[in-house]
C-alpha cells in the first residue's frame, strides 16, 4: 500500500507540473509619496502598462506625505520579496536609508518624478523640474510685460520638485528687475494648505497688491485663488504646474480661465513599467530618462483638453477590453482545470483499482505468513511447556514432601510462615504458567475471560492492616508499602527482630502512616493500585513532614529507564525483584547509618569553643530545607523567653506532635533541646565578642534567669559562662 501512495503522489505532482506555464512572475513594488489625482493617473497608467506583460504583478503603497510611513512601506515591500522597487521619494534625503537597504539586497531601484540624495539606484525617470520652473518664470515675466508683484506658493519642503522648480523660477524672474516677488510661502502641494497660508498672508498684508500668484502645482494655485476670492480683493492672475486631463485637471482650469496657465507634468506610467521590465529581463536601458513637457495657455487649452479626453476614453476602452479578456481567460482556465481534474480523477480511479488489487495480494501473503507463524508458535510453546513445567515439577514435588516432614511440622511459627509463602506462590506460579501456555497453543481448556486473567495477575487480596512488632524501643522504624500480603509478610520476617515494622497495603495508605508516625525508612513496591510507588515516593519527598525519610523502591521492572524513573521520583535506592534479603538489609542499614551520623553530630556534647562550628557543619551536611527554615526561625525568635514548641510548630506549619517527630527523626533531639542549644551557642558568641555581662547575655538570648542560664551552660559545656573570657 505504501507503494500505491507513492504512485498517487508522483502522478499528482506530474499533473501539477504540466499545468504550470513556467513563466517567471515579476513582483514590482510601487512606493508613492502621496495620494492625489496626478499619482492616481500615473497608477492607472502603470496598471495599463502591466496589461502588456502577463508576468508582472504590481503592489502599490501610498505614504500620504509621511517620511516615516514611506520608510515602513518600503521595508514591508522588501520583506514581501519584491523583484524591483519603483519609488517617488517624499523628500530628497529622508528616505535614502530605506532605498539603500533595498539596493544593497540586490533589488533594482527606479527613482521616478522626485530625486533622492542616495546614489544607490538603478535608473531615474522624470521631468526636468528646473527647466519647468524656468519656462514658467519666463512666461509669467512676459505675461506681466516685465513689471508686477508676484506671490510664490512652494511645494513640500525638502522635496526635489519644489527645490528645482523654485531655483528655475528664480533664475528666470531675476532677469526682469521690474518684477518683484513679494512673498514665497511654504506649502505642501495640497490645496487646503495653500489656502490657509495665503489667507494668513493676506490678513497680515492687507495693503499689498499682488498681480500674479505662482503655485508650484495646480492645486496650490487654486487654493490661493480661493483665499483671494474670500478676501474680496481684485483677483490676480494664477499659474500652476501639472496640466492634468479630466474634469478636475489643470487643462480644464486653464480653458475655463480659472488659471492663467499651467505646465504639463507628464506621468508616463506605461514607460515606467517598460523600463522596469527591461531591467528585470536584462535588456539595455538608460540610466537617466527625462520627459518632454509643454506649457498650457488659453491658446492651446481647448485642443489639449480634447486630446486628453480622447486619451482618457481610449484608456477606459483598454481597461474594459482587459476585463473582458481576463474573463475569457478565467473561463478558459476553468475549462482547463475541469479537464485536468477529470484526468486526475481517472488516474486516481486507476490507481485505486491497482491499490485494491495489490491490497488483496498483500493480504493473502500476510495470511500465509500468519499460518506459518502459528505453526512456529505451537512448536515453540510445546518446547517451552516442557522446559518450564519440568523445573516447576521438581520444585513443587519436593515442597509437598517437605511439608509432611517432622522438621517442617515442628518448626517455629516464623519458619512455617515462610514455608507457606513459598509453597503457596509455587502452586500459583505453576497454575499461571499452565494457563498461559494452554492459552497460547489454543487448548480447549484455555479459554479465559478478562476477569479470570485479572484474577491470575492479582496474587493476593489487598490487606489494609498495619502492625508494629514489640522490640527495642530505640530501634529504627521501617514502613513496608506493598499490595501483596505475602511480600509484606516476607519482608516482615526479614526485618522483624531488627527494626520496628509498619505495613501499608498501597501508596495512599502508606502516605497516611508516614505523615502520622514518621518512620525512619520506607520500603515500597512500585506497581500498586490507588497510588503507585513512584507517585508515593514523589509525595513523600515533597511533603514537609516526610521529605527527610529515605525511600527504597522494590520492583520487577529491571530496565535502566525504569531505574532512572525511580530515582527521578526521589528514591534513595532501587532494588529489583527477585532480591537478596542480605542486600535489602545492607541498603537499609547503610541509609540508617547515614541518618544516625547526622543525629550524632547534633547530639554530641562538645566544648563551648567548637559547639557553634559543630552546629553549622551539621546543618550544612544535612542540607535539609526544613532544618534550614527551622534554624532561621530559632535564630529570629530565641530572644523571646516565652517562646514555646507550640509557637514554633505554628510558625513552621506543623502540629506539635509532627514537629517533635520530624525534628527527632532528623537530629535525635527534641525541638526544646535545639532551642536551648541555639541560645547557648548565641550566648557563647556574645561572651567571646562583647563586653556584656552574663546576666545581660542570658536575658538577650531568651533565658528567664541568669542562674538557669548558668546551669544550662555548665550542663552543656562543662564550665560556667565566665570561664570562656579568661582563656
Amino acid at each position: 500500500m505504501r507503494n500505491v501512495y507513492w504512485i498517487i503522489i508522483v502522478l499528482f505532482l506530474a499533473i501539477l507540473a504540466s499545468c504550470s506555464h513556467g513563466t517567471k512572475k515579476y513582483r514590482i513594488g510601487v512606493s508613492q509619496c502621496s495620494d492625489d489625482i496626478w499619482r492616481n493617473k500615473q497608477n492607472s497608467e502603470l496598471k495599463i502598462g502591466a496589461y502588456f506583460h502577463d508576468n508582472v504583478v504590481l503592489r502599490f503603497a501610498a505614504a500620504y506625505d509621511s517620511d516615516e510611513r514611506q520608510i515602513q512601506q518600503i521595508d514591508s515591500l522588501i520583506d514581501c520579496g519584491i523583484d524591483l522597487l519603483i519609488v517617488a521619494p517624499n523628500q530628497v534625503s529622508t528616505i535614502s536609508s530605506a532605498i539603500d537597504r533595498a539596493y544593497d539586497k540586490g533589488i533594482p531601484v527606479i527613482v521616478f518624478e522626485r530625486k533622492t540624495s542616495s546614489k544607490k539606484y538603478t535608473a531615474y525617470m522624470g521631468a526636468d523640474n528646473y527647466e519647468m520652473g524656468r519656462l514658467m518664470g519666463e512666461y509669467i515675466a512676459t505675461r506681466l510685460n516685465g513689471k508686477g508683484k508676484i506671490m510664490e506658493v512652494m511645494g513640500l519642503k525638502g522635496s526635489s520638485p519644489a527645490i528645482e522648480r523654485h531655483d528655475g523660477f528664480v533664475s528666470a524672474i531675476s532677469q526682469h528687475p521690474g518684477i518683484e516677488v513679494v512673498s514665497t510661502l511654504q506649502g505642501d502641494w495640497t490645496e487646503p494648505t495653500a489656502y490657509s497660508i495665503v489667507k494668513q498672508w493676506l490678513d497680515a498684508h492687507d495693503g499689498v497688491d499682488v498681480d500674479l500668484v505662482f503655485g508650484m502645482n495646480d492645486r496650490s494655485a487654486m487654493g490661493a485663488r480661493k483665499a483671494f476670492s474670500e478676501k474680496g480683493k481684485k483677483l490676480p492672475l494664477f499659474c500652476g504646474i501639472d496640466g492634468l486631463p479630466g474634469e478636475d485637471g489643470g487643462i480644464r482650469l486653464v480653458r475655463d480661465s480659472l488659471l492663467e496657465a499651467s505646465y504639463i507634468y507628464p506621468t508616463h506610467g506605461d514607460q515606467l513599467i517598460q523600463l522596469a521590465v527591461d531591467i528585470l529581463e536584462g535588456k539595455p536601458y538608460k540610466k537617466e530618462t527625462k520627459f518632454m513637457s509643454a506649457l498650457v495657455t488659453h491658446d492651446n487649452a481647448r485642443v489639449l483638453k480634447l486630446e486628453s479626453d480622447e486619451v482618457i476614453r481610449q484608456s477606459k476602452n483598454i481597461e474594459q477590453l482587459h476585463e473582458k479578456a481576463s474573463g475569457y481567460m478565467r473561463e478558459l482556465n476553468s475549462q482547463r482545470t475541469i479537464s485536468w481534474l477529470a484526468l486526475v480523477a481517472i488516474g486516481l480511479l486507476l490507481t485505486l483499482l491497482l491499490g485494491i488489487y495489490m491490497y488483496y495480494l498483500q493480504r493473502a501473503k500476510i495470511q500465509d505468513e500468519r499460518r506459518q507463524m502459528e505453526r512456529d508458535q505451537l512448536d515453540f510453546y510445546t518446547q517451552v511447556s516442557h522446559e518450564l513445567r519440568t523445573p516447576l515439577t521438581l520444585i513443587e514435588g519436593p515442597l509437598e514432601q517437605l511439608a509432611e516432614t517432622p522438621e517442617i511440622k515442628n518448626a517455629s511459627e516464623e519458619t512455617n510462615g515462610i514455608f507457606s509463602i513459598v509453597r503457596r506462590n509455587t502452586r500459583h506460579l505453576t497454575k499461571l504458567i499452565s494457563k498461559l501456555l494452554d492459552a497460547q497453543v489454543g487448548a480447549p481448556s484455555s479459554s479465559m475471560d478478562g476477569d479470570e486473567i485479572d484474577a491470575m495477575i492479582v496474587t493476593r487480596p489487598v490487606d489494609t492492616v498495619s502492625s508494629v512488632d514489640e522490640i527495642d524501643e530505640n530501634a529504627s522504624t521501617v514502613l513496608i508499602v506493598d499490595d501483596n500480603a505475602d511480600i509484606r509478610a516476607y519482608l516482615n520476617s526479614i526485618l522483624k527482630g531488627k527494626y520496628k515494622v509498619l505495613e501499608a497495603c498501597d501508596g495512599q495508605h502508606g502516605l497516611e502512616i508516614a505523615e502520622e508516625l514518621v518512620p525512619d525508612i520506607i520500603v515500597s513496591d512500585v506497581m500498586m493500585p490507588n497510588m503507585n510507588g513512584l507517585e508515593f515516593c514523589q509525595s513523600v519527598k515533597t511533603n514537609i513532614i516526610t521529605c527527610h525519610i529515605p525511600v527504597i523502591l522494590l520492583t520487577a521492572r529491571a530496565l535502566s529507564e525504569h531505574q532512572i524513573e525511580g530515582y527521578e521520583s526521589g528514591a534513595d535506592a532501587y532494588i529489583t525483584k527477585p532480591f537478596s534479603s542480605d542486600l535489602l538489609l545492607a541498603r537499609i542499614a547503610n541509609l540508617l547509618q547515614s541518618r544516625h551520623q547526622l543525629k550524632d553530630l547534633w547530639s554530641a556534647k562538645l566544648p563551648a569553643e567548637t559547639a557553634s562550628e559543630q552546629s553549622e557543619s551539621a546543618v550544612d551536611y544535612i542540607s535539609d530545607p526544613f532544618i534550614e527554615r527551622f534554624k532561621t526561625i530559632l535564630e529570629s525568635k530565641m530572644g523571646n523567653s516565652e517562646l514555646s514548641v507550640e509557637d514554633l510548630s505554628r510558625e513552621i506549619g506543623l502540629s506539635r506532635v509532627q514537629l517533635y517527630r520530624k525534628i527527632k527523626a532528623i537530629t535525635g533531639n527534641t525541638p526544646v533541646d535545639l532551642l536551648r542549644r541555639a541560645r547557648l551557642q548565641a550566648a557563647y558568641q556574645l561572651l567571646t565578642t562583647t563586653a556584656m555581662t552574663v546576666s545581660e547575655i542570658a536575658y538577650k538570648v531568651g533565658f528567664g534567669s541568669p542562674s538557669y542560664f548558668t546551669k544550662c551552660y555548665k550542663d552543656e559545656y562543662g564550665t560556667v559562662p565566665g570561664e570562656c573570657r579568661k582563656k
